[in-house]
């Protein structure tokens, strides 16, 4: 086992997180722009995250929804504006105080070395050493890894692992952090609909006990099914947010996708499903 406790300056006194009140403001990001070289790529972003929700981010490629995560992450640095972490700019917390704060799930998962997969998912356990909740390692890896459905190798190495398997074992270090905020950029893109639907389930378990979980997703259907609120990018900007049921507008979604699309009610759920529109196919 990789001694992590190693890695943080002994002695060192962070402050531990809080939790926040159900629906109070997690995340605050406020008249953010991000350029990545010459370009603007976020433009005027104002958002929140809350506690107690899932808050799912949509739009084309392009539209700046993980460069606007890496910023919330401050992953990436604001060219303007501001986001807040638990009441603070992201840039006055330590990076050990951040990572207590928020977790990050990036699109793809990669190691240099053979870690065996329980290590990978202890690497989340990194921020809590030193602080009373140390304790809570070992039950903090084992319930992350029941969760995504690892436990099963955990002795096997990370290299040796499928897409989808890698991605969900991303996921357990993610949980294992146990940071009330987790943001994740598209955490189903590798998997199948089974793990789809899982880890979607798991965004709402995590929501409702307490945390704030921002998601980039490109499956229209899993943010009407799971999210409790959307933000539509749009060329580097919000063009709406609110309830699924509310801001997937036909006239709206065609025109962000430059794809025509029709929303239909889930006849059992009543939750939007938003499909191609397509001309009749002739037998």
């Amino acid at each position: 086992m990789i001694a992590w406790k190693s890695l943080l300056s002994p002695g060192r006194t962070r402050s531990l997180p809080s939790p926040a009140a159900r629906g109070t403001a997690a995340v605050e990001v406020s008249a953010l722009h991000v350029r990545l070289g010459q370009r603007e790529v976020l433009s005027g972003i104002d958002l929140e995250a809350r506690a107690g929700e899932v808050l799912a981010l949509v739009g084309p490629n392009g539209a700046g929804k993980s460069t606007l995560l890496a910023a919330v992450a401050a992953d990436l640095p604001a060219a303007a504006g501001t986001v807040r972490i638990d009441g603070r700019p992201v840039g006055d917390w330590s990076a050990p105080e951040l990572a207590l704060r928020r977790s990050v799930l990036p699109q793809s998962a990669a190691l240099s070395f053979p870690f065996p997969v329980e290590d990978v998912v202890r690497m989340g356990r990194a921020p809590w050493a030193g602080t009373p909740r140390e304790d809570e390692d070992d039950a903090a890896v084992a319930e992350a890894m029941a969760a995504t459905e690892v436990a099963g190798f955990g002795p096997r190495p990370f290299s040796a692992l499928s897409g989808g398997e890698r991605a969900r074992v991303a996921l357990a270090r993610v949980l294992a952090q146990r940071a009330p905020v987790l943001l994740l950029d598209e955490p189903t893109a590798a998997l199948d609909l089974r793990h789809q639907e899982l880890v979607l389930r798991i965004c709402r378990e995590r929501a409702a006990a307490g945390d704030a979980v921002v998601v980039v997703l490109h499956d229209l259907g899993l943010a009407a099914a799971y999210a409790d609120r959307a933000a539509v990018l749009h060329d580097g900007r919000i063009a709406v947010c609110g309830p699924p049921a509310e801001v997937f507008g036909e006239d709206l979604l065609s025109r962000v996708y430059r794809q025509p699309v029709e929303v239909l009610e889930h006849p059992r759920t009543g939750a939007p499903l938003v499909i191609p529109r397509r001309a009749a196919q002739r037998i």
